[in-house]
């Protein structure tokens, strides 16, 4: 017998029902929160790279000398006087070094605090700036360096040597340990900050000439020092762009990196590589430079996550956003002089650290 409904047997029982529409399962169905925590790193990227454009069209106009909007428009069209076409010249390249050398920084301390795991990582933690400062030193004591263009062509290999040395000794931990990689920076950077002192204490022209150095400066720049460092500045990104993902499976232990596919002595050793390709670029470019490399990792952390493809970004957007603005600070705070940049980053930093570690961000 049949019935509209389906097939029956004699004692009415359904045999073949038909099939009833399905409802849509929420399951799988992003909800709000989700979708928004999903764009939450394009509008910080967004917002991030607005700041960054706003404050470099700022350091064309900010300076010792004050200068108008009209004024820097006539100097970039050719139709202002030659003083100030030679100022606003000035700051272009100095405006270029401020957000690569920033980004650089940011990006190597993103990279030396996954690795290591360490909150306090930063390019010092693998002697990169004391390999750069003692590379200096030398050429000065022993072959009357007097600085210039030239100072990237001594600084970069002492930085790169420096971390080499490092990861020679340090870098075969037991078990993938990165405690002995971090020990040896530490012991290594004590040994060369001791020769950098003895020369600069017992050499007086050694001293002069160092001094304007170690500070950190974006001023007397040009456009010979940005295309001196920009080839390893583009190796360093890139491979950092590379890594990201790897990064990612290393921030859950070694073991479940392996378990993952992950060649995690490829992982550590080509992020090391890359932050000291970077941290190494920046510091002979313009100096030693603090608290960025520290700084904005914890920043970028705090506004997208833990993700090291979305982090990298940022990074290099906040850390060029950051640097400028210290550069910015250091020319108007105290005009008609200019504060190096390197002070003005010390100053602002110390107070970060200070709240990083009040709030917890250091122990977790």
């Amino acid at each position: 017998m049949s019935a509209g409904h389906g097939d029956t047997d004699e004692a009415g029982m359904i045999l073949s029902p038909v099939p009833v529409l399905a409802v849509p399962s929420p399951v799988g169905r992003p909800t709000p929160a989700v979708r928004a925590s999903a764009l939450r790193p394009i509008v910080v990227i967004t917002l991030a790279a607005l700041a960054l454009l706003a404050l470099s069209a700022i350091s064309l106009v900010a300076g010792s000398k004050a200068t108008s909007v009209s004024d820097v428009a006539s100097a970039l069209s050719g139709t202002g006087d030659d003083y100030l076409r030679s100022v606003v010249a000035s700051r272009i390249p100095r405006t270029i070094l401020g957000v690569l050398v920033g980004a650089a920084l940011a990006v190597a301390g993103m990279l030396i605090q996954g690795i290591t795991r360490n909150p306090l990582g930063d390019p010092g933690l693998l002697g990169i700036t004391v390999g750069a400062s003692a590379a200096i030193v030398t050429a000065t004591a022993f072959f009357g360096f007097v600085g210039g263009a030239s100072t990237v062509w001594i600084a970069l290999p002492g930085a790169l040597l420096t971390v080499f040395l490092v990861y020679a000794i340090g870098g075969r931990g037991t078990g993938g340990s990165v405690v002995p990689l971090i020990l040896t920076g530490a012991v290594v950077a004590a040994v060369l900050g001791a020769y950098i002192q003895a020369m600069t204490l017992t050499r007086p022209e050694v001293f002069d000439s160092f001094r304007h150095w170690v500070i950190g400066a974006l001023s007397g720049r040009g456009f010979d020092t940005i295309a001196a460092v920009a080839p390893v500045l583009i190796v360093g990104f890139i491979l950092a762009a590379v890594l990201a993902s790897g990064l990612n499976a290393l921030a859950l232990g070694d073991d479940v990196a392996t378990a993952l596919g992950v060649r995690v002595p490829l992982v550590r050793g080509g992020g090391i590589l890359a932050a000291a390709l970077l941290s190494a670029a920046a510091t002979a470019a313009v100096g030693p430079i603090a608290f960025v490399g520290l700084a904005v990792p914890h920043i970028v952390r705090s506004l997208v996550g833990v993700d090291h493809r979305w982090q990298l970004p940022v990074s290099v957007l906040l850390g060029g956003s950051l640097l400028l603005f210290a550069d910015v600070i250091g020319r108007v705070i105290a005009r008609p002089e200019e504060l190096m940049v390197g002070v003005v980053t010390a100053i602002v930093g110390a107070p970060f650290l200070l709240v990083a570690v009040r709030r917890g961000w250091v122990a977790r």
